[in-house]
């Protein structure tokens, strides 16, 4: 697995374009997996910081059970427009780890936005990635970058 700063430092435009699509609207969705294997769809509020990808959660939620029975998870940016055309889309897919240790995440998290949580009224998770998708529009054509982890990546246009 890579971490985010891994990721970046490998491909510097495309974090850059994914970083600023999960940024344009903090809420995004997460799909984990239940108990029975079936995918469960959530909001989540992703933070990129010091190279690494975090996400907390209310204590206990099915999300972050789902997570600590099966670490694997699908991302989702909030897609504004149905046409796509004018920020693009982005998905990143990869393992989470539960992260016991929080009072640097949540040091940073109350200079950066006033609010700190106490550290047992949230489940943090670090996420390492093995899959990053960017979508854009360009022209008639859907531009579809994607990149898997020892692979690189690949450009795929349709129309």
């Amino acid at each position: 697995m890579a971490t985010w700063a891994e990721f970046t430092a490998e491909q510097p435009d495309m974090a850059a374009f994914v970083e600023s699509r999960f940024a344009a609207d903090r809420h995004a969705l997460i799909a984990t997996l239940r108990r029975d294997g079936a995918p469960r769809i959530s909001g989540v509020e992703p933070d990129f910081l010091d190279g690494e990808l975090w996400a907390g959660m209310m204590p206990n939620s099915l999300k972050s059970r789902d997570l600590r029975r099966d670490s694997r998870f699908a991302l989702h940016c909030m897609s504004t427009t149905a046409s796509m055309t004018e920020a693009g889309d982005a998905k990143i897919s990869g393992t989470a780890e539960f992260w016991n240790n929080k009072d640097d995440y949540l040091k940073n998290l109350f200079d950066r936005t006033g609010w700190q949580p106490e550290p047992e009224e949230i489940d943090l998770f670090r996420f390492d990635v093995t899959e990053v998708v960017q979508i854009t529009v360009e022209g008639d054509e859907m531009a579809v970058l994607s990149w898997h982890e020892g692979k690189g990546t690949r450009r795929v246009s349709k129309k």
